[in-house]
């Protein structure tokens, strides 16, 4: 693609194109889909956008996290969405001959995420919940020096050999 303005540069022009896809809460109400596309901190969602090179705008009833707000703002101009059921939108503005393989591969990782998975099987949701742990500085990897019928939430404090010191009845260091 060549620079705009620059002499004997052709240049190709860029297409926009937008696909909605309806997301099934009617059959599944209490699946999240928002946080399932939206991932911890907007991660997911910003993973899909980089690599498919297209925006992704979460639309409809239920796309603003604060039910009370979205009740406020779903008459004012610009959220007419509201009034819609859940949808995702799919934009691309690229070259017309890229813009359909990008839009096709968005499209095809977004229906992977819309399809509901039981939460027990669903490793999409467990990396998510690794990743916000990463973030939040929470996470606890068991250590490999641990022996395998030592949980990594158990402490090497509770057994009988060490103890925590008492500061309450310690004598004063002056």
């Amino acid at each position: 693609m060549g620079w705009p303005g620059l002499p004997g540069a052709p240049t190709i022009p860029l297409v926009k194109k937008v696909v909605r896809l309806n997301e099934p809460v009617d059959q599944y109400p209490s699946y999240n889909f928002v946080g399932r596309i939206l991932g911890p901190r907007g991660n997911s969602l910003k993973r899909v956008e980089s690599v498919t090179e297209c925006r992704v705008y979460i639309r409809g009833k239920g796309s603003v996290k604060d039910s009370v707000k979205e009740e406020k703002l779903k008459d004012k101009p610009g959220f007419e969405h509201l009034n819609e059921p859940l949808n995702v939108l799919v934009e691309a503005e690229l070259p017309e001959d890229v813009i359909n393989s990008s839009l096709d591969y968005a499209v095809a990782i977004l229906e992977n995420l819309l399809k509901p998975v039981d939460e027990s099987l669903d490793n999409y949701k467990k990396q998510q919940l690794r990743e916000l742990a990463l973030l939040n500085g929470t996470l606890r990897e068991e250590s490999p020096r641990m022996s395998p019928t030592m949980s990594p939430s158990m402490s090497p404090f509770n057994g009988t050999r060490m103890k925590r010191a008492n500061y309450f009845n310690q004598k004063p260091l002056i």
